[in-house]
């Protein structure tokens, strides 16, 4: 009988880590490949940079309680700030979609909008794509493109031991925001005639539905002559990024319970969902704000950073990836991140 090994055994980066192992690079423009947020291509005097993502109906939105225009947005957001992960500046996408026949020309009309809308916000140019049907549902994939300057370029894997860990926004909002539309969901379904209640929390149900990426972080660190050693974006929440980070600087990382930064509201959410406000930042997700390491020769100029956090310190790789609690302990940090295989037909 052929083996068959499960998906969920290896989770998604387990899965992209076996899938590309033997895969070697050829051409001496791509100066580096999969392993980080984008793949970075000598274009001359700059580089090119390029990631590539995708939106699934029932695996990354539902359209029960996510607009339209907000998922084009959305879908734009994702795959820039994947660029500014890189300290480059985004300049061009491409949008792809399956789509079912349940679609009409004005529905997508406003999916649209949201793409335009986010391309003005952050002067992205729209430059192609393509369009097929689908058996079910919608699929979006969106690549984007940036350029920088070589020696500009933020990789994951220049962290090193002594280094500050930062961030640039408050974390777990996002993920809350979505158990706030899924509840609200619920509560439809069983009473189609009730109306949702979100009107007071805005802030939880825009970081989920309409994020915005770190622009003006990268402008700061231009401005003010700084280049982090080592970002990534929070995409599958702060642990795992954490985890990315210290494997790819073979460092390990000592991170402040109190210092993680959590909105008001994603808080008090939180504790109303009996959910550790911790656990939802450290793996929430989607929050799409920078983690990144700086050398301690700047942390004078980063504490004047707008909506800035520092959270803790890069230290040896035998002294592991640690959380310090808000009560004392010191314990191993754990990445439980987003799954995306499980439960999926």
């Amino acid at each position: 009988m052929e083996k068959r090994t499960d998906i969920n055994t290896l989770g998604e980066f387990g899965l992209i880590e076996h899938l590309t192992k033997d895969v070697t690079v050829k051409n001496p423009n791509t100066l580096h490949g999969i392993g980080d947020d984008a793949a970075v291509i000598d274009a001359g005097k700059d580089a090119l940079l390029i990631s590539t993502d995708l939106l699934v109906e029932g695996i990354h939105f539902d359209l029960m309680y996510t607009p339209l225009k907000h998922l084009g947005y959305k879908a734009v957001v994702v795959n820039v700030s994947d660029i500014y992960a890189m300290n480059a500046v985004a300049e061009q996408i491409t949008i792809s979609l399956a789509i079912s026949n349940r679609f009409s020309v004005e529905a997508l009309e406003e999916l649209y909008e949201g793409i335009a809308l986010a391309c003005k916000m952050y002067n992205v140019d729209l430059i192609g794509g393509d369009t097929t049907s689908s058996p079910k549902g919608l699929t979006i994939s969106v690549t984007a493109t940036g350029r920088a300057k070589k020696e500009d370029i933020v990789y994951r894997s220049g962290a090193k031991p002594g280094d500050i860990i930062c961030i640039t926004g408050d974390l777990g909002a996002a993920y809350l925001g979505l158990q706030l539309l899924e509840r609200e969901k619920q509560v439809y379904l069983a009473a189609p005639g009730v109306q949702p209640d979100l009107e007071q929390k805005k802030y939880l149900v825009e970081r989920q539905l309409k994020p915005e990426a770190a622009k003006e972080s990268i402008a700061y660190f231009k401005k003010k002559k700084i280049q982090p050693t080592a970002m990534i974006d929070i995409s599958d929440g702060l642990a795992s990024e954490v985890f990315h980070i210290c494997k790819s600087s073979k460092v390990g990382a000592f991170i402040e319970e109190a210092k993680i930064p959590i909105h008001p509201e994603a808080e008090e959410m939180a504790l109303k969902f009996s959910l550790d406000p911790t656990m939802c930042a450290l793996n929430g997700g989607e929050d799409y704000e920078l983690l990144f390491t700086i050398d301690e020769k700047d942390l004078q100029e980063i504490r004047y950073m707008p909506s800035v956090y520092i959270i803790g310190e890069i230290v040896d790789a035998k002294d592991g990836i640690k959380l310090h609690t808000s009560g004392g302990n010191i314990h191993d940090l754990k990445a439980q991140g987003w799954k995306h295989f499980e439960d999926k037909a």
